[in-house]
């Protein structure tokens, strides 16, 4: 039996040693045994992002966040994204959902001291 986490840990361990093109195929292997797998499809998000391909990254945040409206961490890289982009009316916004779902979310709290 195939243990679709462990292989999904090897490709977190890539992604965090800068890896990201190893990363990206263990991920897409998680995907082909797992389509819904978050976990894989928030990591290529971040990792779209880490390459560059800003528009990219967005758009598989949103539909992340589209069909996992309670993912507070998805939706918190998101904003992050949205921060670095200059879109901080759109990063305020997702960090002000953010602490709605989840109230003792200190990352995002840290976070309001850029929103008005």
């Amino acid at each position: 039996m195939v243990d679709v986490e462990a292989i999904y840990d090897r490709g977190f361990s890539l992604r965090c040693d800068g890896q990201y093109i190893e990363a990206k195929q263990v991920f897409q292997e998680v995907l082909r045994l797992a389509p819904s797998h978050l976990g894989a499809r928030w990591q290529l998000a971040l990792i779209q992002c880490f390459e560059g391909d800003f528009d990219g990254s967005l758009q598989s945040f949103q539909g992340l966040v589209d069909q996992h409206p309670t993912a507070v961490d998805v939706r918190y890289d998101m904003a992050m994204t949205q921060m670095m982009l200059g879109m901080v009316e759109e990063a305020c916004t997702n960090f002000r959902t953010i602490l709605n779902q989840q109230p003792d979310h200190e990352k995002a709290r840290k976070q309001l001291v850029y929103c008005q």
